[in-house]
């Protein structure tokens, strides 16, 4: 899926001459967190964040301006392009959630500026955008049950769980590979839109799968 089809695309923007207050004010009442800089042909610039006004700020200041009149003096004299990181780092629309979700992780940043094949800014992509785009990719927006199934890192593993699942007349939500400690193996994740499995499971061990908690591989991948 590319970012196009999860990103924000009415993105509120902001001029690098513009005050703090100004963009405070924007961040509060659009309720956003990123708010990109751009210049007059619609370009990223720069990215403001509400951690960069906390810190270019007194406290009391960005929660009441009135309170202190000569700080606040100091600080209305002080524009976006003072406080913004600029050259912010951007996500081409060709990008996938997959890609996006990779650079977050590497930059460490909580979203970025989507823009076209001219520069141009044409949305938002988020944390929040990547995780509703992979509930909805997952299907685990619907109610059902999660299952981890240890298996054999060959050919033919994974038709065997579909086969069992399909002949218990069940819809599957998704199905997730993932790595395991254990040279040779593999866990797959089936996320079935039922909430009765205890059959399922059977069968799955009757044919020789051993069935994990999805919930302790996962604190194991954590401790690695």
């Amino acid at each position: 899926m590319l970012v196009g089809k999860s990103m924000t695309s009415k993105v509120i923007t902001i001029d690098k001459n513009e005050s703090l207050f100004t963009a405070r004010e924007l961040m509060r009442k659009n309720n956003i967190r990123h708010l990109p800089v751009v210049d007059g042909e619609n370009r990223p610039v720069g990215i403001v964040t509400d951690r960069d006004l906390r810190s270019a700020m007194p406290y009391r200041i960005y929660r009441n301006p009135d309170t202190a009149q000569a700080e606040s003096e100091r600080i209305a004299k002080l524009k976006v392009s003072d406080i913004m990181t600029a050259d912010p780092v951007t996500i081409p629309l060709t990008y996938t959630i997959q890609d996006a979700l990779l650079l977050i992780q590497e930059k460490r940043f909580g979203a970025f500026p989507v823009v076209d094949d001219e520069g141009k800014l044409v949305g938002m992509i988020s944390v929040r955008d990547l995780l509703r785009a992979f509930i909805n990719v997952l299907g685990i927006g619907e109610p059902g049950s999660l299952i981890g199934i240890l298996v054999e890192e060959k050919v033919g593993q994974l038709k065997r769980i579909v086969d069992v699942v399909t002949e218990e007349n069940i819809s599957f939500g998704s199905v997730l590979v993932a790595r395991y400690g254990e040279k040779g193996k593999r866990a797959v994740f089936p996320y079935l839109l039922t909430n009765n499995v205890i059959r399922v499971k059977k069968r799955l061990q009757e044919i020789g799968f051993k069935l994990i908690d999805p919930m302790d591989w996962y604190i194991d991948q954590l401790n690695r």
